[in-house]
């Protein structure tokens, strides 16, 4: 009786130590298979994140690249319109003498232009003269335009959230400028901030100076608006050609500077 309980014993121990084993190897072999599993779909993740980061690199590229095109664009000047040849004052009055309503017009817009000084020249002469800064919460300011080069230094500043507009002042001679247009172009720290254009319209040579008023503007306020800022100021013609290219420097403040 002891033998068949020992042997009982024995075949049970024995029969759990091969389960056992059989389980220590199954467990082997499925945590071998889970961690190869593993393995494998992190190095598909690695390759698909490496992929989709290639992507997004290539995406910020693209994007900073068309921003930058896009920024070289909105700096060029407009391409020229084809006027054909200039022709003086005299031959455009002697072109259009058949044509009632235009003759009128031109007559109309010469006004007193003494012909005889003026009716000989082909290229219109444009000199931009002053620029001043109207605002109702200070006098005006009046801002002179140096005959070469740029202003030095801090040209004007400006009080933040305050209103404002740009009043210039400029003299046309020698003959008709067609479609005289003001362009101005603000960077602070490196980024363009602020791009502006106004058609000017068309004005004939006279004496007198010419005055043209912008539409009243209000400038940004906060701590992130004060500062300097580096602005570019360009009037061109319909033919792209240039009368002024400036280039200045200006600062928003929390006040006006004291006069």
């Amino acid at each position: 009786m002891s033998l068949g309980v020992g042997g009982a014993s024995n075949l049970s121990e024995n029969m759990k130590f091969d389960d056992a084993k059989e389980g220590s190897n199954m467990n082997n072999g499925g945590v071998s298979e889970v961690t190869t599993t593993l393995q494998t779909d992190k190095a598909q993740d690695d390759v698909v994140s490496a992929s989709e980061d290639k992507k997004i690199s290539e995406k910020q590229r693209k994007d900073c690249t068309s921003a930058y095109t896009t920024d070289q664009e909105d700096d060029d000047d407009d391409e020229k319109i084809d006027l054909g040849p200039p022709k003086s004052i005299k031959q455009q009055l002697e072109l259009d003498k058949e044509d009632e309503s235009l003759r009128r017009w031109k007559e109309q817009l010469l006004g007193s232009v003494d012909l005889e000084t003026v009716g000989e020249s082909l290229e219109p002469d444009v000199k931009i003269l002053s620029l001043a800064i109207l605002s109702p919460d200070r006098s005006d300011l009046v801002l002179s335009i140096p005959e070469v080069g740029n202003p030095k230094g801090l040209w004007f500043t400006l009080k933040e959230g305050s209103r404002y507009s740009l009043k210039f002042s400029f003299t046309v001679n020698n003959n008709i400028v067609s479609g005289l247009k003001y362009t101005n172009t603000v960077w602070k720290t490196g980024m363009k901030v602020d791009r502006r254009k106004e058609m000017l319209g068309v004005f004939s040579p006279q004496a007198e100076a010419y005055t043209h008023e912008m539409p009243e503007e209000i400038t940004p306020s906060g701590i992130f608006a004060r500062g300097s800022y580096s602005a570019r100021t360009k009037f061109v013609d319909d033919d792209n050609k240039r009368y002024l290219e400036m280039n200045y420097t200006f600062d928003i403040r929390k006040d006006w500077p004291s006069v």
